[in-house]
């Protein structure tokens, strides 16, 4: 493995949640020569790794880019562009903004506010506002945001936040006499329950912040223990080229994928002229929900399906076998899984497969022809009973495999719009690329493109295999 360093800001290959490396300058980004995953940058600040296509850190909250011609690499030295020494309101100004632009500075409060809203907007009930006037509704919209914003504090704190509201809004300014060294009296007025509700309001910053400060910490150790759960590097497998990307929506993800090599099931039929050793076992899984709740049963699917694959068993067992785990812990069918699996025989090209609810993986040929592989059956967890019908399907050379889950589809802009199928099925059709690589690198881009600043709110992840 080879990391080059290449200029701040720059994008970078990354398999899966392969970190970037810890002996990294600030400001620099590598490249991993050898394999092929998330593009991605690396913060020049707290050299965290982070998803292609963001503008701002979303550790430490500063800007990973030079986009918009806001970003000074020096700004943190109290410096200019010139290397000249700043000082006073200026320099203060550059630390506070690290150099962004006003454009770049309202991006990201917008984009922050946006998502803030759409937490508390769950706690309203808009049919019940829809009956009020337009005045009467106004303030109760502005009663229920705030008590949904209250209602996420520990009761300690809300009564401090009570406080200082109530502090607040008394305008009683204290008078204090003087005497001075020449016998003359001096009066000073202040207002001390607006001091003391700054200092409380303070507090609760700075409280809230250190619950943040130790929460990040804890989800970041979660997405390494997350990372060794999939593959940093595709298997070499002789004709066939694979790569992978995933972008967590938030630090840890509820997405899975993998690929590795098995045997075949005791007593399979094996084609005439392929190893019987050796088949490629591909799988791209989502958990209903995202963050925590769904990285965990991420990590129990893993291990359930890890256990299975290393048994001599055939691809429907293994499937029936992962449904009956996933229903006895799906909390009565509220957390289930869709997933793809396939078996791919790397002499013969034949392919076997089973969709269990996922998004139908497309199937691309080299005159531009899109199919669909949809045979399966319901998502893991939600009947125990479940058939699962199995699959097959042949690639020929050219061919490209593309196993996406729903957050491609559904990846929204800043106008609520989805990127959807059509704008999908239209990328593959016109592709040019020579490799996975290539081809999962256009893909990204073409998200990016079409999200701009809108916040992700769903994990995206795809696995594509391309018989060469």
């Amino acid at each position: 493995m080879i990391a080059t360093p290449i200029p701040s800001g720059h994008r970078i290959r990354l398999t899966g949640f392969a970190r970037a490396f810890s002996d990294r300058s600030p400001g620099s980004v590598y490249r991993n020569s050898k394999t092929m995953g998330e593009w991605g940058v690396v913060c020049p600040h707290c050299k965290r790794q982070l998803a292609g296509g963001v503008k701002f850190c979303s550790y430490c909250g500063r800007p990973v880019s030079d986009s918009g011609g806001g970003f000074q690499s020096d700004v943190r030295t109290g410096s200019d562009a010139a290397g000249r020494p700043t000082h006073g309101l200026r320099s203060f100004w550059q630390r506070i903004s690290e150099g962004l632009t006003l454009q770049l500075l309202w991006e990201q409060f917008t984009s922050e506010a946006r998502a803030s809203y759409s937490l508390y907007a769950r706690e309203v009930d808009w049919d019940d506002l829809k009956k009020e006037t337009r005045f009467r509704r106004f303030l109760k919209i502005v009663y229920a945001l705030f008590w949904a914003m209250v209602m996420k504090l520990s009761p300690a704190r809300r009564v401090v936040l009570l406080l200082a509201l109530l502090l607040a809004i008394l305008d009683t300014r204290v008078g204090i006499l003087v005497n001075t060294d020449h016998g003359s009296q001096k009066f000073f007025t202040a207002n001390f329950p607006g001091i003391l509700a700054f200092a409380l309001m303070l507090l609760l910053l700075a409280l809230e912040l250190a619950d943040r400060v130790t929460m990040k910490r804890d989800l970041e150790i979660a997405r390494e223990i997350q990372g060794w759960l999939v593959p940093k590097v595709a298997p070499a497998v002789e004709g066939i080229d694979i790569a992978f990307a995933t972008r967590p929506a938030n630090t840890v993800a509820g997405d899975y994928y993998d690929a590795f090599l098995r045997s075949p099931a005791d007593g399979a039929n094996v084609s005439s002229g392929s190893s019987a050793a050796q088949r490629l076992f591909i799988v791209v899984a989502d958990v209903a929900g995202k963050s925590v709740p769904a990285a965990l049963l991420m990590a129990t699917f893993q291990a359930s399906l890890r256990t299975l694959a290393a048994a001599s068993v055939s691809l429907h067992d293994l499937v029936v076998g992962l449904n009956d785990y996933a229903c006895r812990h799906s909390m009565g069918g509220r957390r289930f899984t869709t997933a793809f699996f396939a078996e791919l025989d790397p002499t013969t090209l034949a392919m076997e497969y089973i969709n269990a609810g996922h998004n139908p993986p497309i199937l691309r040929r080299p005159s531009a022809e899109i199919l669909r592989l949809e045979e399966g059956g319901l998502p893991l967890g939600v009947r125990a009973e479940a058939n699962y019908r199995l699959g097959t399907a042949t690639l020929g050379r050219g061919d490209l495999l593309a196993v996406l889950t729903d957050g491609v589809v559904e990846a929204e802009n800043e106008h609520g719009e989805e990127y959807g199928e059509s704008r999908l099925l239209e990328l593959f059709r016109g592709s040019t690329a020579r490799n996975s690589s290539e081809e999962l690198q256009r893909l990204m881009a073409s998200l990016d493109q079409f999200v701009g600043s809108a916040r992700q709110h769903d994990d995206i992840t795809g696995l594509l295999v391309r018989a060469m």
